[in-house]
């Protein structure tokens, strides 16, 4: 009777394991701290997510480097985005020295490269051991699938994440902006305009930013209202939409936009009117919490004023500029 009893018991408590999590998306691996943990952003550590395209004297790149620990800290930079097979169906193969020749000229000293095709090999001890060391993790653009077909439910997935958990950093541009999210937008891999894919294994992301789903490109492609239908679909996700050139550097549950442009934020929980589209447009230096689902501060350096109506503190835009 009483090994019955505790096994429903135990029954019951992963029940409510598997209930508690982030909603889309894989959990965050728990760090014991009696502390208030954030809600999207990681406890510890910094994520960095750029909208693809050039980053070249915005300064993005330098703050990477800088929260990482400066050139002598250590590097890995993930490729696979651009894709785990060619055209004609034949694995695809990295050179390392190609992968991060950018990255040295920057002056880094210790920077490796991490990429595999296969699962079981990205589950292994052997392949993990880069990031076990390494102070940073960059990313590359591509298709956001192929980062999950390869490392998804992985050891090397779990390993991203103690990155952020010793206070590291995660950056990404384009797909490997996407991939930071709890739920993976374009992730059909029958093509990258499909927002929300039936495809069960290609609609999570990896969850750094919790409760979030992120586009990018949404300038030079007009994506600004691309997140609509998955906002509505999924109300309790925060929609963030980046430019090219653009990028939020995220501290707990608070990001600051940094870059040349705009970045649109898909926020259910405040009232548009009818002929409001409902999102609405920060710009560089603004610091928002997500949270909270205010801005704290103008990159102008001024106070959002006190709203007079709910989620008036910042003017909905109606066409993307």
């Amino acid at each position: 009777m009483k090994k019955k009893y505790l096994s429903g018991l135990l029954g019951a408590l992963l029940l409510i394991v598997a209930v508690i999590g982030n909603g889309v998306g894989q959990q965050l691996p728990k760090s014991e701290t009696s502390q208030e943990q954030p809600e999207y952003g990681p406890p510890k550590g910094t994520i960095i997510i750029i909208g693809g395209g050039s980053t070249n004297g915005t300064g993005i790149i330098e703050k990477f480097i800088q929260l990482a620990g400066g050139p002598d800290a250590k590097f890995v930079i993930v490729p696979t985005a651009g894709g785990n097979k060619t055209a004609d169906g034949q694995i695809r193969v990295y050179n390392e020295d190609t992968v991060v020749a950018s990255w040295k000229k920057r002056g880094l000293k210790n920077v490796k490269m991490l990429h595999t095709h296969d699962p079981k090999i990205a589950d292994t001890e052997a392949f993990v051991q880069p990031l076990r060391e390494a102070n940073a993790v960059w990313f590359d653009g591509g298709r956001q699938w192929n980062i999950v077909d390869s490392y998804m439910n992985t050891l090397t997935y779990k390993e991203f994440h103690k990155v952020l958990e010793r206070g590291g950093v995660i950056a990404g541009s384009s797909a490997g902006a996407t991939i930071q999210g709890a739920y993976l937008v374009r992730g059909d891999t029958t093509g990258a305009d499909i927002m929300m894919t039936a495809e069960p294994n290609h609609q999570a992301g990896f969850s750094f930013l919790r409760r979030s789903a992120i586009d990018q490109h949404i300038n030079t492609r007009l994506r600004w209202d691309d997140l609509i239908p998955v906002i509505k679909k999924y109300p309790d996700l925060l929609g963030i939409g980046l430019s090219e050139s653009t990028a939020i550097i995220v501290t707990g549950d608070k990001f600051e936009v940094m870059g040349a442009w705009k970045v649109a934020v898909h926020d259910n929980t405040r009232v548009y009117q009818p002929w409001e589209k409902p999102y609405y447009v920060l710009s560089a230096g603004d610091v928002y919490n997500m949270k909270t689902r205010k801005i704290e501060k103008y990159g102008n350096g001024t106070q959002p004023r006190a709203p007079s109506t709910p989620g008036s503190d910042t003017p909905p835009i109606k066409k993307g500029p």
